[in-house]
């Protein structure tokens, strides 16, 4: 999104004639005039919020039954007690968890408009402030759109939208922790001298050590990032910035790796590695690193063939279109390099993504490729990217030629045709979501009342959405985690039940 950095120094561009000069407001004109970037952004802003009203329907499955009793009788530290010392040594992804499961069923309904409304301040703010870095603004409305259309793409474009947006569980781990990852950088761009400086740098190591805590896919991909920042700030940043942006992505990976340490190191994560035969796996193997290759070839089928991505590219474009120069504005990024910028970031995806593949494969295997949540750690980047040379194709347009009004409007059409196409699904998803909790509900009821006349032994019948575990899956074969419902309930055991709910 960082677009037209060389521009600053530019009085005024190829393009922008009548109808793309200053508004009243100081800021560039659009040529469809002023209103309509904020009625664009209204389209994704209600698929977010009629997203975040079925979140009424969901309802806890899989291992939030595990989670629920524990918080319920030894609150949020005992969570983190049993992630670090039983479960898989991540004590932030705990403390996330707990702060849901306080609220037992109200916490899962709740979570996806808190955490929707999260990542997407978080994603205006930056992309505000990478802009006003870049020395360039935006009609009002425009960076709103644009991070209300990557918000959309990044929760609902998934093959997985429950998983991704309405399952607390691996939301936490696999699509807000991204996005937290990114958002340690808004300090650093918001400056402010010695001290702003200083405050940039406690943060990113603390999301440092956090994140590492919190998301083990999460950590590789701002590892790379991170990475590929300080061998390239030579290339992007002027030389006023480029030490203080090396030790600020060193610093950050310094954070990952005291996050990461404590992880790995911890009781709970050879519990889990050695649950899944991960102890006696070598992620380094031939073997795996090839498996590991095909897998991710795989995803990226699915990836590359989704055309909802372009919603990304279109808001892109817009922003590319519509920004301008900001006078006086300092300069920190290079003349533009469009092709290394977008290179590197190409590099980043692939690069981060396949090492997320490998180490994840000692755990799925081959079913890692159906395991969607796990791609969103670097699905986030991709979309970044995208929006990235969306930017610099409307800043490419906008300086080969004076009309910009139709390639602003097709920008603007497929940005809709994006948030109609995504609606669908979403309804279709709504319907099973609304039917699994009429029947959870009344499944409930009957558990909790046989619990209160003390019975001790019931039948549960599993209520199964969007792939999500329910005990007595696979025909009854795969029993986990009906001990935790039992625990949940107060009850000894149960059974697996075949009446309908």
């Amino acid at each position: 999104m960082a677009v037209g950095a060389s521009s600053v120094t530019v009085p005024q561009e190829p393009g922008s004639g009548p109808g793309t000069g200053p508004g009243r407001d100081g800021g560039p004109r659009t040529p469809l005039g002023r209103a309509w970037p904020w009625a664009l952004a209204a389209l994704p802003l209600a698929l977010l919020a009629a997203a975040s009203y079925l979140g009424r329907y969901v309802r806890p499955s899989a291992d939030e039954w595990c989670f629920l009793p524990v918080v319920r009788d030894e609150g949020v530290l005992g969570l983190v007690h049993k992630f670090y010392f039983l479960d898989n040594g991540r004590v932030a992804n705990g403390l996330l968890v707990g702060a849901y499961a306080e609220f037992p069923v109200a916490g899962h309904q709740w979570y996806g408009a808190v955490s929707g409304l999260l990542v997407l301040g978080l994603l205006w703010a930056l992309t505000a402030l990478v802009l006003r870095r870049a020395g360039q603004r935006l009609p009002r409305g425009i960076a709103l759109t644009a991070a209300a259309m990557a918000t959309a793409v990044i929760l609902f474009a998934t093959p997985n939208t429950y998983k991704t947006f309405y399952w607390p569980a691996a939301s936490v781990s696999h699509t807000v922790a991204p996005v937290l990852a990114a958002a340690a950088a808004l300090p650093l761009l918001r400056g402010g001298g010695r001290r702003g400086r200083a405050l940039a740098l406690a943060v990113v190591l603390a999301v440092g050590v956090f994140l590492g805590t919190l998301s083990e896919e999460a950590s590789v991909v701002a590892l790379v990032v991170l990475a590929l920042t300080v061998l390239l700030a030579h290339r992007v940043l002027t030389p006023p910035v480029r030490r203080y942006a090396r030790t600020w992505a060193l610093t950050g990976m310094a954070g990952i790796a005291a996050g990461t340490l404590i992880l790995v190191t911890s009781p709970g994560s050879r519990t889990r590695r050695s649950r899944f035969g991960a102890e006696t796996t070598s992620m380094l193997a031939p073997d795996t690193l090839y498996d590991a290759a095909a897998a991710f070839a795989r995803i990226l089928a699915t990836v590359l063939t989704t055309w909802a991505y372009l919603g990304a590219v279109a808001a892109g474009v817009l922003v590319g279109l519509l920004a301008r120069p900001r006078p006086g504005a300092r300069r920190v990024l290079e003349p533009a390099r469009p092709g290394l910028l977008l290179g590197a970031g190409l590099l980043a995806f692939l690069a981060s993504g396949y090492l997320c593949t490998v180490i994840t494969y000692p755990v799925f295997g081959a079913g890692v490729v159906s395991a969607e949540r796990t791609w969103n750690d670097y699905l986030v980047l991709w979309v970044l990217l995208l929006t990235a040379a969306g930017a610099f194709l409307g800043r490419a347009l906008r300086r080969h030629g004076a009309a910009t009004a139709l390639p602003t409007a097709l920008a603007a059409a497929l940005c809709a045709v994006t948030v109609v196409g995504l609606t669908v699904p979403l309804y279709d998803l709504g319907g099973k979501m609304r039917t699994r909790a009429e029947r959870w509900d009344r499944q409930d009821a009957r558990l909790r009342a046989g619990a209160a006349a003390g019975e001790r032994v019931l039948p549960y019948t599993p209520v199964k959405v969007a792939s999500m575990l329910e005990p007595f899956s696979q025909n009854g074969k795969r029993v986990w985690p009906a001990q935790c419902v039992a625990d949940y309930y107060g009850l000894e055991k149960v059974t697996r039940g075949t009446r309908t709910p």
